[in-house]
């Protein structure tokens, strides 16, 4: 007899064949945007440790601390017994940092935006999703069981015309024009299933959701333009500030704090695990919100607490974020100069991308792998990015930049990009 699982070797060959199969191995990071593979030691350009912070002495000063002095795990969820004082001192930490009035933790940002969208809208409502977010993003709104419909990246005409179909509103609101961006496939798991427009023209509630930063392109969010169709449309507007927290904004709050939008009626969604160094995500917001996402947020209910040790120094990574403004304004000025070098050496990256996500389209997931290959024997490690992550035809090499590379570094990686592309 056949077993039931005898599929699966032919799927994962299919996936081969294509240059799609994924195969695990062992990476050891390292301080400075270093990391070790085998007996070899690489510049790391694959990490999304931003700010350098997460092999910090002060960051793993403060996870040992909390270490000797409580447990190594929460031993439950933060809702039945798991919220320690070091998970407290977190949320309260982080409602300061972002100035709100309180503050949730997740387990990780993954958790944080099923979680968050699922505890927001439910099978009475309607939301809007840039086909571009990220795929907790995305896998929430599927979730929350609500009516999904995905627009075209940044095309605000296509979805003020989305938003105005949705709530039979006759009023007159400005709808910016299309944007230009070319037409990219759209990943099969991004795809609205059916007009439930026609079928459903009026809505409970409705969301707007999207990232920030998008994190396979590097681009930001037209987040005022968003905000005023929100505002237009009686809708909520929900971002995902993962790639953004720490490293955008006067202050390091996000795209949310450099584009004017803090004080409008969004929901703001963080990670941890980015530039801040851990594990993790939150939301901070009002504390009716908290109270809401709290009770009804299943990943945060459902899940164990983040270990105190995570707690302590993420606490410690924000203090130094804070006092330490000049880690992101380092890393965008290496982002900056790494954008110009590629361009004198004719290396066409994606044009509208922002900050230290440094995207290079090669189409063909087979090129973008080879590419990476070549990289690493040069001593570089950079992300092959391929569907379904991106949508086909987009494979990419996927370069993240930290203010632990030097000019050197990034001087190197030019010369390498150009030998091999």
């Amino acid at each position: 007899m056949p077993h039931p699982l005898d599929w699966i070797d032919d799927e994962l060959r299919a996936l081969e064949e294509r240059s799609l199969l994924r195969r695990r191995r062992e990476i050891a990071t390292l301080p400075r945007g270093r990391c070790r593979i085998g007996e070899r030691e690489l510049v790391n350009f694959a990490s999304n440790d931003y700010l350098d912070l997460a092999h910090d002495t002060r960051v793993v000063a403060a996870a040992r601390e909390a270490l000797e002095d409580g447990s190594v795990g929460a031993g439950a969820s933060a809702l039945v017994a798991g919220r320690s004082p070091w998970h407290r001192a977190l949320e309260e930490r982080l409602a300061r940092f972002e100035q709100q009035p309180a503050a949730l933790l997740f387990p990780t940002g993954y958790a944080a935006n099923v979680g968050t969208i699922c505890a927001l809208a439910g099978s009475d409502d309607f939301i809007f999703s840039d086909r571009l977010n990220h795929a907790s993003l995305i896998d929430g709104c599927r979730l929350s069981g609500a009516r999904l419909h995905v627009y075209r990246h940044d095309d605000l005409s296509e979805l003020g015309s989305l938003l105005k179909k949705g709530t039979g509103s006759e009023r007159h609101i400005a709808v910016p024009e299309k944007e230009d961006r070319g037409e990219v496939p759209v990943p099969f798991f991004q795809q609205a299933a059916g007009s439930e427009l026609d079928r459903n023209p009026r809505m409970r509630r409705r969301l707007i959701v999207t990232d920030s930063v998008f994190s396979m392109d590097g681009d930001l969010a037209p987040l005022p333009q968003l905000c005023d169709l929100a505002d237009g449309f009686d809708a909520l507007l929900v971002i995902d500030e993962a790639h953004a927290t720490g490293i955008f904004g006067k202050n390091g709050r996000g795209v949310a704090e450099l584009q004017g939008v803090e004080s409008r009626n969004i929901v703001r969604v963080g990670t941890l695990s980015k530039a801040i160094g851990v594990q993790g995500g939150f939301v901070a917001g009002s504390k009716s919100l908290i109270d809401w996402l709290w009770n009804r947020a299943r990943t945060q209910m459902f899940s164990t607490a983040l270990p105190p040790t995570i707690c302590a120094a993420a606490a410690a990574a924000i203090d130094i974020i804070e006092s330490e403004p000049g880690r992101r304004e380092r890393l965008l000025q290496l982002a900056e100069g790494f954008r110009r070098q590629l361009r004198e050496a004719q290396i066409a990256a994606l044009s509208n991308s922002a900050g230290p996500i440094v995207p290079i389209i090669l189409s063909a997931p087979e090129r973008a792998l080879e590419a990476s290959r070549r990289l690493e024997d040069l001593g570089f490690l950079v992300a092959a990015i391929r569907p379904p992550t991106v949508p086909e035809g987009t494979s990419r090499l996927r370069i993240s930049l930290s203010s632990g590379h030097s000019l050197d570094d990034i001087e190197r990686l030019t010369a390498a990009l150009r030998s091999v592309l």
